[in-house]
């Protein structure tokens, strides 16, 4: 069984080691289980998907608000089973260790944009890693609503961060907070991490959703 997808996923582009043996994996906006499913084809001992389905892409029609359906599809279909998969409807802010136990590995995948206080997000989930968060978001670098457009980002390390009240990103309400990838990198070594490594999808994207930037952060 093959699906399309909505937003091609560029798999390598994240960084994830090619092996996660006996790690233990906190997926945060898991939606579709993507990563979950790919940190348990990798060899992690267990995988606790997290969303609360704020965002639905911002526009999507009620019909295709589908929650936890897909996942639980797939999830059939591969074979996982609950003891090493599971999936549970929660926001970011309320992880905890009391709840969720510690995590070898943090995914934080196409969610920081999305929450209306991101480095409280971060702190939420330093608090229960032992050492190593991926983080995957737009920047912008090379786009700016204020700025003007494709091209016309923060291009030079600049520690920016821009606000949006309404829809000025991408006609998405649910779009509050975009970073450049300079200050993305630094919100994480805030957060309680150590070493940083910081990267983009492209380096002159010519469209806003590819505008999007990676941070791989560790406690070691």
């Amino acid at each position: 069984m093959i699906t399309p997808g909505w937003a091609p996923i560029h798999c390598d582009s994240y960084g994830i080691p090619k092996r996660m043996d006996g790690l233990r994996v906190l997926d945060v906006g898991a939606w579709d289980g993507y990563w979950t499913f790919e940190a348990l084809k990798r060899g992690a001992r267990e995988v606790v998907a997290i969303d609360d389905f704020s965002d639905f892409l911002g526009s999507l029609p009620q019909r295709d608000r589908k929650g936890w359906e897909t996942f639980d599809a797939c999830q059939e279909i591969l074979g996982f089973t609950e003891e090493c998969c599971k999936r549970l409807e929660m926001s970011v802010y309320d992880v905890s260790e009391e709840l969720l136990g510690r995590f070898d590995v943090v995914f934080f995948f196409g969610t920081f944009y999305h929450l209306r206080h991101p480095l409280l997000a971060l702190d939420r989930l330093s608090s229960v890693c032992d050492s190593d968060i991926y983080v995957e978001s737009a920047i912008l670098d090379n786009y700016s609503p204020y700025q003007g457009g494709i091209g016309k980002g923060y291009s030079g390390n600049q520690m920016v961060m821009e606000f949006y009240p309404n829809k000025e990103y991408g006609n998405n309400a649910t779009n509050w907070w975009v970073p450049t990838l300079w200050c993305l990198a630094n919100m994480t070594l805030a957060a309680g991490f150590k070493q940083c490594q910081a990267w983009k999808l492209q380096d002159s994207p010519q469209q806003l959703p590819l505008c999007r930037g990676f941070v791989h952060a560790t406690k070691q």
